[in-house]
């Protein structure tokens, strides 16, 4: 494997519950982060829902590798920004023998 190019700034966010005062909870999404990923998009798909059609694009970004259970290694669940583009974290694996890199699968989610 070759080197990525990390040529791309990405905030690493998690989500934390807060109370909203009525007894349910809202999430607040925290920064633990920024990060230097190579972002490349896969074969996107097409489905017909039942009044649209839904189309997703799943993205590889690879990231330089941090210690299992380190703040700055990304987890599912967990997200990545890029100014206003926002990369849920489905997935996380090595993406080299050596260790050296992580590959994050993530989906592209539309933020309103």
């Amino acid at each position: 494997m070759s080197a990525p190019r990390l040529d791309r700034a990405l905030v690493l966010e998690q989500a934390e519950r807060e109370a909203d005062g009525a007894g349910g909870h809202a999430l607040n999404w925290v920064a633990l982060g920024t990060l230097w990923g190579d972002v490349k998009p896969g074969t996107g798909r097409e489905r017909a829902g039942e009044f649209v059609t839904l189309a997703t694009v799943p993205y590889r970004i690879t990231v330089r590798a941090a210690p299992v259970g380190s703040p700055s290694r990304p987890r599912p669940e967990q997200r990545l920004r890029e100014g206003s583009r926002v990369f849920r974290i489905l997935a996380v694996s090595e993406a080299d023998r050596a260790g050296l890199y992580l590959t994050c699968f993530a989906q592209e989610e539309v933020v309103a």
